[in-house]
């Protein structure tokens, strides 16, 4: 989403305001941050169909509890889910 000069990595600073450019010029006011885009990735790629466990390796966390905390999972999704009991032909 962000591409740093070639060779070069962001630190967290310079991250935040290059977000906080691109808020500016989308005119987006919002309260946001590099930490809050790093929990909508993780909670669109659960959302998505990805396991997990390779969330988890995306994000570089040792413990998958970590990472269930930073999937925040819609009401939307929680909504669809289908109980196998009602899939049975009875």
């Amino acid at each position: 989403m962000f591409e740093p000069e070639a060779g070069k990595a962001y630190n967290p600073h310079d991250a935040q305001a290059v977000l906080r450019e691109a808020k500016q010029k989308a005119g987006i006011y919002k309260k946001g941050s590099i930490h809050l885009l790093r929990h909508s990735f993780a909670t669109h790629l659960l959302e998505a169909g990805t396991d997990i466990r390779y969330i988890q390796s995306f994000l570089g966390h040792q413990s998958l509890v970590t990472t269930m905390l930073y999937t925040h999972v819609s009401r939307l999704m929680v909504g669809s889910i289908q109980s196998p009991l009602d899939r049975l032909n009875l």
